[in-house]
Order: structure tokens, then C-alpha cells, then sequence
């Protein structure tokens, strides 16, 4: 939806800005995503579409600080002047919270019977779960995640005690009922971002008291060399800083400059590889019978609170 608040008048780049966002922002809403300012950014890196008058005096290269705020500048300016439509590109670590409300009793009724769904993996030999590193990026895997029926977490970077022991709690439940626990965990590939699989693995171990699987989907040095992300030096401040570069050199690359398609396609691939499809598909009829009687049952509320 683009609405103008104000008039402005922008020059010839900013123009070119704003209609190679609007490029990108379509194909995007064609394959089902949103973006954030930080995605449009690396789509504008990776397809080297920044002016280079912009680049880095010292490095010669437009991925820097100065162009993501001056991009961040020209959208935010074309958002206002009507010239970019306002859902196309999200804040997601800012939302509302509210209490549900609902009209009357039927209207809980029929909202929860569409909801209704067994839980799949109860029938299944494995449980996986995907973590990501970043929260603005849950938006790229809860797709294929609600599909699949699979808990996903955003780590929000090394993730807190509480939280890894709730996790740890969770897979001995899953060992409990029969399924092993198997953690798809994705993250940038970064001295921080390599070594949080690390963490999570330890300190799930630890928690649990026996190992947990967990595998790390992404950014892989073989993605890195397959999809060509676009790189930034590694942060000299981390203290896993020396180790990192001893292996992987000076440069760094974030999971967010992946195409988003690429990264759901790949939880994807993964968690099929987690699925027995006859007990899948014997329980979703199940599950689609019992929503049945759900959605009859709502139908029939006004007749049922009359007799009460």
C-alpha cells in the first residue's frame, strides 16, 4: 500500500534508488517474502547497484555503513512520499501486544476448530526444531516451519541460560515419547556466528546431561562459495576474532544477504529428511477428521447454548 504524506522532490539517484527497491520489493512479494531495510541492502550489494561515489575510500566498496543509512535515508523518504509501499518492508524485533477479544462464544468456536491440528511428529521416530540466529529473519523460516509443523526459535545471538535450559527440558521430552531431538540451527558466518552453534550444542549437552544433535544448516564456507553473499571483514573486537580469521581469513558474511527462498528451501530439505510420510499422512487424516467435528460443533453452538 503506497500512501504520500508529504511532497518531495528527489534527485535523479535517489530516483534510481528508489525504482531498483521497488524491483526488488516486487520479486520478493512474488515469492511470498517481505523485507527488511537490512535485506533490501544486501540485494542492492550483491547486485552491486550502489552508486559508486558511495563506496569506501580505503576499500573501494559500496558494503559499508555510509550507503546501508543513506539507502535507509532514500526509502524512508520515498515511504512517506508515497512512492513505496508501507507493508513491503518490516520492522520485525517492534510489533503490538494484545489481549485476544473475541464477539461472542460461536466466534472462539469456529477460530479455534480452524486451528485445531494433532501434532504430526508425535507419530514420527524425530523432532527437529529450527534456530536462527537473528529475529528479523523468523519471518524467512516460519513458512516452512508452520507447514512442517516445527518449533522455531530465534536465538537473538548467544541465547540466554534460561532459554537453552527450556530447550533442554524440551528435548527430554521428546526423547521420553519416543523422538530424537535434532536442533537445524543457522546463523552468520562470523566469528560470533561459527562459534554460537558451539554454544548451543555444549550448553544443551550440559542442561540435558547427553548429547543433543545439532546440525548447522547455515552460512557454510560451500554456501558462501556457492551463492558469492557479499562479504564484510570480520570484526577485529570479538574475541573469537583470531581464531576465525587463523581458518576462515579477515572476511565475514551475514546470513540476511541470502536469498530468503534459498534459506526456507533449506530448512525445507531438512526437515523432510526428519519425516516417515505414511505415519505423516495417517495422521493428518486423523487430525483433518477430528477438525471435522470441531467445525460441525462450532456450527452448532447457537442450538447447543439454547438446552444449556
Amino acid at each position: 500500500m503506497k500512501i504520500g504524506y508529504v511532497k518531495k522532490a528527489f534527485s535523479e539517484l535517489a530516483l534510481s534508488i528508489i525504482d531498483k527497491a521497488n524491483r526488488i520489493i516486487s520479486e520478493y512479494e512474488a515469492s511470498g517474502y517481505s523485507l527488511t531495510l537490512r535485506q533490501l541492502y544486501y540485494q542492492f550489494v550483491s547486485r552491486d547497484w550502489f552508486p559508486p561515489e558511495w563506496a569506501d575510500k580505503q576499500t573501494g566498496s559500496t558494503n559499508n555503513e555510509r550507503s546501508y543509512k543513506k539507502l535507509g535515508d532514500i526509502i524512508s523518504d520515498a515511504r512517506r512520499a508515497g512512492l513505496v509501499d508501507w507493508y513491503a518492508i518490516e520492522d520485525r524485533t517492534r510489533y503490538i501486544r494484545q489481549r485476544t477479544s473475541w464477539k461472542d462464544p460461536q466466534h472462539i468456536l469456529r477460530a479455534v476448530a480452524e486451528q485445531f491440528c494433532l501434532n504430526p511428529w508425535r507419530s514420527q521416530t524425530r523432532q527437529p526444531e529450527v534456530w536462527i540466529e537473528k529475529d528479523a529473519l523468523v519471518s524467512v523460516i516460519e513458512g516452512v516451519c508452520d507447514r512442517y509443523h516445527v518449533p522455531h526459535f530465534s536465538c537473538r545471538g548467544y541465547t540466554s541460560d534460561s532459554e537453552i535450559w527450556r530447550a533442554a527440558m524440551r528435548m527430554h521430552r521428546y526423547h521420553d515419547e519416543g523422538r530424537e531431538p535434532i536442533i537445524l540451527h543457522l546463523g552468520d558466518h562470523d566469528p560470533s556466528g561459527q562459534d554460537m552453534t558451539r554454544d548451543v550444542t555444549d550448553r544443551l549437552a550440559l542442561f540435558r546431561m547427553a548429547p543433543v544433535k545439532v546440525v548447522r544448516l547455515a552460512l557454510n564456507m560451500d554456501q558462501v562459495e556457492q551463492y558469492q553473499p557479499p562479504p564484510n571483514p570480520a570484526k577485529v573486537t570479538d574475541s573469537r576474532y583470531q581464531q576465525y580469521v587463523d581458518q576462515y581469513g579477515e572476511e565475514s558474511w551475514e546470513l540476511d544477504a541470502l536469498d530468503p527462498k534459498v534459506i526456507s528451501d533449506l530448512v525445507e530439505q531438512h526437515v523432510k529428511a526428519c519425516i516417515d510420510f505414511p505415519a505423516w499422512n495417517a495422521a493428518e487424516v486423523t487430525s483433518q477428521a477430528q477438525k471435522d467435528q470441531l467445525i460441525a460443533l462450532a456450527e452448532r453452538w447457537p442450538e447447543i447454548a439454547r438446552d444449556l
